[in-house]
């Protein structure tokens, strides 16, 4: 059983959103689907969702086209927030489950349950406007999954948490997936997507660059990681400016750098050298997540100077797909 997004093209006027794309996730896993912002990873959870039509091609689940799919099928939880601002958190989860047939009595048991579980049960009455944004995404969390669904398509879920709750989030991940639940997100955070991910589809301008498991993923990467400590410096100025690094991250007594293909990893020793720095460490890594996207996109996650925001032309396309925050409503 597997989901299965076969050759789907969506045009917005004269935006290219989905140019046929193809990949399939496979039943009770934790799936990546990761690009920088307007790649399309929006577009294509709507058109699972039924909120938009493909142009062309199909997406399907257990072999049946999504719209003979029953509403339950799917779990959703958008960027944007979607709760009412005025509505009590418990009585707004009451509701939200309600609208795929799940009984009063058994949502309030799991939402309270949930709340507990993300550590916010005194919360329950107070109205969502007075939450922070960590736990009005932790509150949607519950809202996408308290009835049950098969399928969880999860677009940036990670979005407003803290470290405490973002490993509380991942270890419900987890559970949920160890219960038989297919688990798709899309998220810019790549330590996240690397640390939960057995899958992934990475995709650019609408359409896949790379697909299959992280780790066949990192064996067929050409890309290049150099883990590189400097005695007396954390942090140094001139290791960004080496012709071929294309991505610096500070480590705990080293610094990480990505390279380009063509970029042999001595370069970077030879260019220590010619600053007379002291080498403690030098050490060829396997690629990290990120490096292999920069690889396969050419630009970090969050980098979308280039590419327009499909996200822009659904408000002209989608109206109402999911309450957000909406003030006013009691």
């Amino acid at each position: 059983m597997t989901l299965e997004i076969d050759h789907v093209t969506k045009r917005f006027r004269s935006t290219l959103a989905l140019d046929d794309l193809a990949f399939e996730v496979p039943r009770g896993q934790i799936f990546g689907f990761l690009g920088a912002n307007g790649a399309g990873k929006t577009t294509t959870m709507r058109i699972c969702l039924g909120i938009l039509q493909a142009d062309s091609g199909e997406i399907r689940w257990d072999g049946k086209p999504t719209a003979d799919l029953p509403r339950r099928t799917w779990g959703y939880l958008p960027e944007e927030r979607g709760l009412y601002a005025r509505m009590p958190v418990l009585d707004q989860l009451v509701y939200f489950a309600s609208l795929y047939g799940q009984s009063a009595d058994r949502a309030r048991d799991d939402a309270q349950r949930w709340l507990a579980r993300f550590r916010i049960p005194e919360y329950a009455n107070r109205r969502a406007e007075e939450l922070s944004k960590g736990n009005q995404q932790k509150v949607q969390f519950i809202a996408a999954i308290l009835h049950g669904p098969d399928v969880l398509l999860m677009d940036e879920p990670f979005t407003g948490l803290d470290p405490v709750n973002l490993a509380l989030l991942r270890a419900a991940f987890v559970e949920l997936r160890d219960e038989g639940r297919t688990i798709v997100f899309s998220t810019h955070q790549m330590e996240a997507a690397e640390a939960l991910c057995e899958s992934l589809a990475i995709i650019d301008q609408g359409r896949v660059v790379a697909a299959g498991t992280l780790a066949e993923l990192k064996r067929t990467s050409r890309a290049r990681t150099v883990r590189l400590g400097l005695e007396g410096e954390t942090m140094p100025a001139w290791v960004g400016a080496v012709p071929g690094v294309v991505a610096v991250r500070p480590g705990a007594g080293f610094v990480e750098l990505e390279l380009t293909a063509e970029t042999e990893p001595s370069a970077i020793l030879a260019a220590a050298m010619a600053r007379n720095a002291q080498v403690t460490r030098f050490e060829v890594a396997e690629p990290s997540l990120e490096a292999i996207f920069i690889e396969m996109v050419g630009r970090p996650a969050g980098d979308d100077a280039t590419l327009a925001d499909d996200d822009a032309a659904l408000d002209t396309e989608a109206e109402g797909d999911a309450p957000r925050i909406i003030e006013g409503a009691a």
